[in-house]
């Protein structure tokens, strides 16, 4: 069955241009001008070049030569380097490509998003923990100073997503949890610090993830709010930070199907496409009923959710003929500029559309003053900032107030090696390490601090549990004084779901003593582990796992530093017997 594709808006090339005089871009004359004189002298292939958004895995001149023989883009989005190769890469582009460009870069934690040395603050839950809107100041400022140092001017954050589903196997700590308020409040503080330093943000995953149980990286998925409840809860987020002056809003691959049939009524269900996809989502209701006037990015269209519902040769130009300005990644970049130039030729892609989409390109870089002669950051000075004690302290800040007892059994804590000298110690890590969470290793980092602090350890390890050759319960409850699981499992993309996987035989490691040994459970990465721990009685969550939180989950445990955060979802997933 071949899709029908909907006639789309033109734009006209003359209004854009002149728009760029208010919010987000807010251009003078001289801004004006730059970008009319700039798109003027470009032909249609350097037009459909800054069109795309790469990705710097490969930081080198042959690598950029490479890319430079088929296109020039307009942008780049590091994955995390490090300085020097953040630095050195910057100068190269700056060497070898005359208009400016959109260096971009995850900055969703902290400046570790673009360079290894980055201070990461925290992530967006542990963030929510602390339940300070400040706190997503400071994250943004941190963000803003980091990257700016080493050259970035565009931030792929804040994630304004509303965890709602706990099944969710992509948003959970990327977000800042399932209050609507709290993620427009906290979504505005991160744009407003993190755009006063010279870098754009871009508010994501338009129109919302959060809703569904999976992942657009693995299929389009859905948001199925109504109008209603949409505009009372992710519209009130987007035209919060909208209003607040966000400068770009990247558009994921999640179809809303209320708003789709709303706006175009004439449709099909079949027809109904992801915003990414969607005149109507990225046109009608971004651009006319949210009055966004800045720069659209669409999310990584390497994505099944983007190449899903669509030939690609028909997606790659339909996403910019239905509204998105740049292009983020390829599957092959030969094949998609083919795609995108061949689009603009047959008139997909009009050259209105084309003109009103290089325009907002160039006029986001004027508006950032890229086209201004100013001196090149240094590998100097980017290391008086990255990774400076300031950062450090907001870091540990973040860490000691946003560490949650979610619930407690009366007496078990503080957790000391005078009440508790022999300790069981079981952590849960996938056997992929890092591939299943942000950090590997992070278990054996907690074990080693508590065996500094003078607990006699012991790591547990499956024995056999078949009927008849179990060791009897008396000899285990005797040998152990209490009993510490620590989890680091993780989501992240590409992945269906979160959930402990007991060892074998016979959930071997599972919490078969909870009921005899004081037993406290601590959750790294993922809040929602109560649905597979339930009748746990003390159990913790600390949202992140670097240095800094397991510095001060270590205090916290021993009743040297007292629990401070509050829970920014519902840890007990809404069920009654994880209240017990």
């Amino acid at each position: 069955m071949t899709r029908k594709l909907r006639p789309v808006s033109v734009e006209l090339f003359p209004t854009v241009l002149e728009s760029m005089r208010q919010a987000p871009f807010n251009l003078d004359d001289a801004g004006i001008a730059w970008v009319e004189s700039t798109l003027a002298r470009l032909t249609i292939v350097e037009k459909v070049g800054q069109l795309f958004c790469g990705i710097g895995i490969d930081l080198s001149e042959r690598g950029l030569d490479e890319t430079l023989a088929v296109c020039t883009p307009g942008g780049i989005m590091y994955r995390p380097c490090t300085i020097d190769e953040a630095i050195g890469f910057g100068n190269l582009l700056a060497d070898k490509i005359d208009i400016p460009m959109l260096i971009a870069a995850n900055l969703e934690r902290g400046g570790n998003g673009i360079v290894a040395e980055g201070t990461q603050l925290g992530s967006p839950l542990e963030v929510a923990a602390t339940g300070e809107v400040e706190m997503a100041r400071k994250l943004g400022e941190l963000c803003g100073r980091e990257g700016a140092a080493v050259g970035a001017n565009w931030a792929f954050a804040p994630i304004i997503d509303i965890d709602y589903n706990w099944r969710n196997p992509i948003t959970n700590i990327r977000t800042f949890g399932s209050d609507p308020q709290r993620v427009r409040d906290m979504g505005v503080a991160y744009v407003e610090a993190v755009q006063a330093h010279g870098i754009a943000a871009s508010i994501k995953h338009f129109p919302g993830d959060g809703r569904d149980e999976r992942d657009q990286h693995l299929v389009t998925s859905v948001n199925d709010f109504s109008v209603e409840e949409w505009d009372a809860t992710y519209g009130e987020a987007y035209k919060a930070s909208i209003d607040a002056g966000a400068m770009t809003v990247m558009v994921g691959h999640i179809s809303q199907p209320a708003y789709s049939r709303a706006l175009r009524p004439e449709q099909a269900d079949e027809d109904i496409l992801p915003a990414s996809l969607a005149p109507e989502i990225m046109g009608d209701l971004l651009r006319g009923k949210l009055g966004f006037n800045g720069l659209v990015v669409t999310d990584a269209t390497t994505m099944l959710g983007f190449t899903i519902p669509l030939p690609r040769s028909k997606a790659v130009p339909t996403s910019i003929a239905a509204g998105a300005d740049v292009f983020l990644f390829t599957r092959n970049l030969e094949e998609d500029f083919g795609f995108m130039l061949e689009g603009a030729n047959d008139g997909t892609i009009s050259p209105e559309r084309l003109d009103a989409a290089v325009a907002r390109i160039l006029g986001l870089k004027a508006a950032l003053k890229l086209h201004e002669a100013k001196p090149a950051p240094t590998v100097e000075s980017a290391r008086q900032v990255v990774g400076c004690e300031e950062h450090q302290s907001w870091s540990r800040e973040c860490a000691d107030k946003a560490i949650t007892l979610v619930k407690e059994e009366a007496g078990v804590l503080p957790l000391t090696p005078e009440r508790y000298k022999k300790l069981l110690y079981i952590p849960i890590e996938s056997a992929q390490g890092v591939a299943y969470s942000v950090r590997g290793g992070a278990c054996e980092i907690v074990r080693t601090k508590l065996v500094k602090e003078g607990f006699d350890v012991e790591n547990f390890e499956p024995k056999s549990f078949f009927e008849g050759s179990i060791e009897k319960t008396e000899d285990f409850i005797a040998t152990y004084d209490a009993i510490l699981y620590v989890a680091n499992l993780s989501t992240k993309s590409n992945q269906t779901s979160v959930r402990i996987e007991w060892a074998q035989p016979m959930g071997a490691n599972g919490p078969h003593y909870l009921a005899s040994i004081p037993t406290i459970f601590v959750s790294i990465e993922n809040p929602y582990h109560l649905i597979d721990v339930p009748r746990v009685k003390t159990f913790i969550n600390t949202y992140n796992s670097n240095d800094n939180v397991l510095d001060a989950l270590v205090e916290k445990l021993l009743g040297r530093s007292t629990f401070k955060g509050k829970s920014p979802v519902d840890a007990f997933l809404g069920r009654w017997d994880t209240t017990l």
